[in-house]
């Protein structure tokens, strides 16, 4: 049952991380990056820092 859940969590991590990266000038793969255990975290991390960049301009 922890399974589907996780199964569940993911899908509805990366979905939108595929969709949202490449506006932050990331490749779209690396929504896969969720998968592991605090990778959405760091997606997360990084498309903030991108976004601070972008501000700057």
């Amino acid at each position: 049952m922890e399974f589907i859940i996780w199964l569940v969590v993911t899908a509805a991590t990366v979905v939108p991380m595929l969709k949202l990266l490449p506006h932050f000038g990331v490749n779209k793969n690396w929504a896969f990056a969720a998968v592991i255990p605090l990778g959405a975290l760091v997606l997360l991390w990084v498309m903030a820092m991108k976004l601070q960049e972008l501000e700057k301009r």
